[in-house]
């Protein structure tokens, strides 16, 4: 008696796919196209929204220009402050400041005003010659 080799069993049926129900199918497409719709709405709040990219860049540019104002104005103070000061203790910018906006002059001195030049554009009318 010879020995048999042993077969295994194996399985002849072919595995089938299910096919979806026509409902499901529209439900899975109705599905993938809200969350398309979602994707697109929560990318514009994000960029254009009240709080957005765009509003954002728009408020560091304000920032920014508010920050070189307020520098500005730090110098300006800084410079009234040293002008504040010298006119409280030296004697010679209290005398500047009445030679110069006042008008006051020493006794013996003549005061001659010079008028100021207006600075004027372009002549719409060139004289002729």
């Amino acid at each position: 008696m010879g020995t048999r080799p042993i077969k295994f069993a194996t399985s002849s049926r072919r595995t089938r796919t299910k096919r979806e129900s026509p409902w499901r199918q529209g439900m899975r497409r109705a599905a993938l196209y809200a969350g398309g719709g979602l994707l697109v709405l929560v990318l514009a709040h994000t960029l254009f929204g009240p709080y957005g990219y765009l509003s954002m860049r728009h408020s560091q540019a304000e920032i920014q220009q508010v920050q070189k104002d307020l520098d500005r104005l730090d110098k300006e103070n800084a410079q009234l402050s040293g002008e504040i000061k010298a006119l409280q203790t030296d004697p010679s910018a209290i005398e500047k400041v009445a030679r110069e906006d006042m008008g006051l002059a020493r006794p013996g001195e003549m005061i001659f005003p010079v008028p100021e030049e207006k600075q004027t554009g372009p002549q719409e009318n060139p004289p002729q010659k």
